[in-house]
């Protein structure tokens, strides 16, 4: 849901954290749409490791988007494995702006915040 939503329906939707593998344009597209999304670049986390991206994620209760397949799964079993928590893990097979939107944004709809936490998703 978008950013002007009631803030209790808010907490029920999603909020992003890109990491810098993904699009600006995809970035944006979601922002235009009214969706919570922060982008690696935006925060001035380019750069950082991949375990520095999940944990500011985490620190900023966001799922971390990604195209980064291998790290972020191992990123996932990391959490798990030492009972910590997370927000979601979303790893988009790269493919046209406009599709990993449609992935994205079919995402948001059928899934709560909560029903995130700790989940791995592929889209």
């Amino acid at each position: 849901m978008t950013k002007d939503a009631p803030e209790e329906f808010s907490s029920l939707y999603i909020h992003l954290y890109f990491d810098e593998d993904v699009s600006a344009g995809i970035v944006e597209n979601l922002r235009t749409r009214g969706f919570d999304v922060l982008s690696a670049r935006d925060a001035g986390t380019l750069g950082k490791s991949d375990d520095e991206q999940m944990l500011y994620a985490v620190s900023l209760r966001r799922a971390i988007v990604t195209h980064n397949r291998v790290d972020f799964e191992k990123q996932h079993r990391r959490f798990l494995e030492e009972g910590m928590k997370h927000y979601g893990v979303i790893i988009a097979k790269r493919r046209r702006d406009a599709e990993v939107v449609a992935k994205l944004l079919a995402l948001l709809d059928t899934v709560a915040a909560e029903e995130m936490q700790n989940q791995l998703r592929y889209i």
